[in-house]
């Protein structure tokens, strides 16, 4: 008898450590990383998220929010676009977006507005071409230093 219950726990534990990833039809959004948490001017950072999507139908486009309590000015809601990609079903990988802090590039612009350095967190959102919306991730607290 003993030997049957641990016999029985060894093919159960094989199974579910067996099992391929399956991803729901919702895609899932996780923060991994930021190049800096000090942004000073003239610098770009970098934010790099990882997704999920079961169906393999991200819609074009991510969503996002920078938050600086002190400093309404500073603060807002963008759309960015998501470069294009074959798709197929269960899809994964990593997205990095770039934003510059008054760099001269064509990178989107996230400096400090109310004469002073912000210290802002940014959080993340995409959605499916069937409207399906991820969690939304958030950055660690950001210093954008004014120049």
């Amino acid at each position: 008898m003993r030997y049957t219950v641990l016999f029985s726990l060894f093919l159960c534990v094989i199974f579910t450590a067996c099992t391929k990833d399956k991803f729901n039809s919702t895609p899932t959004l996780k923060f991994k990383s930021v190049s800096s948490t000090t942004l000073p001017p003239g610098q770009l950072i970098q934010f790099t998220l990882s997704f999920t999507d079961g169906p393999g139908n991200l819609s074009d486009s991510i969503f996002v929010e920078k938050i600086e309590p002190t400093c309404g000015a500073s603060n807002f809601t963008e759309q960015y676009s998501i470069p294009t990609f074959p798709t197929t079903s269960d899809e994964k990988g990593d997205l990095v977006l770039t934003f510059g802090n008054n760099a001269s590039t064509s990178y989107s612009n996230i400096s400090a507005q109310c004469q002073r350095n912000d210290t802002a967190v940014f959080r993340f959102a995409i959605k499916d071409k069937e409207n399906h919306v991820s969690d939304t991730v958030s950055s660690p607290p950001i210093i954008i230093i004014y120049q």
